[in-house]
């Protein structure tokens, strides 16, 4: 009995040191991509992180205070789970417009070349003749990677599984890609087809579009999100009037999603970081319904990138 005693109080006193936790460095401000969420029904705090899903290799890098936090969580949590490949197969075919839908039956003839010709000309791992029949917004994310100004690129999701599998972690996914792919057909594709032809013409025209890219990689290494938020709401692509599907709804379904997972485990929740600020964005709706979340240091020393 006194040996089961015992075992119970060290369990409990270990759970009271993990929510000290006093290696892990608070943040001066609120500029940084890492936040820990406790108090309202918390025995252990958790963590959320966020994310750009493609970067610069240069720029991909693990904070000390991350590379502890891995070792420390019980499950990782992304969008979707990346560990997965049997459901990113199965989801493949959603990222093809309904009914056989392909650019030629949504553009002019004159914008349907100007697209063709963009991609024939640019090369890449899918042929433009599977592309044309994807939904125009996934060829417009296509476009985005390939003006990336490096010759190394990587996903910070990618480095992040890769590590929390290293350490045994479990990887979840707070949604499907499935229900991904769907909110895309929430969007009517000739308004996403005629986006993606204004969007080659200002490539093409080399009319600010690094600008904005530079801004946007500029404002993730310095970690600001109020930053990231203007620029995310500004480079909408011209569908802007589709942020409440696209990330509003999406941030109060993960939040009503993460009130039942928290109180039972340590998590590590990583997620686009355009999600977290601004009043619908993640950490303010965890913070209205009732929880703690404050700025963690997420100083990525030098020479420590992936």
């Amino acid at each position: 009995m006194m040996r089961k005693l015992s075992a119970s109080f060290l369990l409990s006193f270990a759970t009271l040191l993990g929510c000290a936790q006093p290696d892990i460095k608070k943040a001066d401000s609120d500029n940084t991509l890492l936040w820990r969420i406790s108090g309202k029904d918390l025995k252990q705090p958790s963590y959320i992180f966020g994310t750009i899903h493609l970067l610069c290799k240069d720029d991909a890098g693990i904070s000390g205070n991350m590379e502890k936090l891995i070792g420390r969580v019980d499950e990782v949590y992304f969008e979707v789970d990346l560990d997965n490949m049997l459901e990113m197969m199965q989801s493949m075919k959603q990222m093809k417009m309904k009914g056989d839908t392909t650019l030629k039956d949504l553009l002019s003839e004159a914008d349907y070349l100007i697209v063709k010709e963009y991609f024939d000309k640019k090369g890449g791992m899918l042929p433009f003749s599977m592309l044309e029949g994807y939904k125009p917004m996934l060829a417009a994310s296509v476009i985005s990677e390939s003006s990336l100004p490096c010759g190394k690129t990587a996903m910070m999701e990618q480095i992040l599984m890769e590590k929390a599998k290293g350490k045994k972690k479990t990887i979840q996914g707070l949604e499907s890609m499935s229900y991904q792919l769907s909110i895309l057909d929430q969007i009517p594709y000739k308004q996403q087809a005629e986006q993606l032809v204004a969007y080659i013409k200002k490539v093409e025209a080399g009319d600010g579009d690094n600008k904005e890219l530079d801004e946007l990689m500029s404002a993730y290494r310095e970690q600001d999100l109020k930053k990231l938020e203007q620029l995310m709401l500004k480079s909408e692509v011209g569908l802007t009037e589709f942020t409440e599907i696209l990330l509003f709804k999406r941030n109060r379904n993960w939040v009503e999603k993460l009130k039942t997972l928290l109180p039972g485990k340590t998590l590590l929740i990583a997620v686009g970081a355009g999600h977290l600020p601004g009043a619908e964005g993640v950490i303010n709706l965890l913070r209205k319904a009732g929880y703690t979340v404050e700025p963690l240091d997420n100083t990525v020393v030098a020479g420590t990138t992936i």
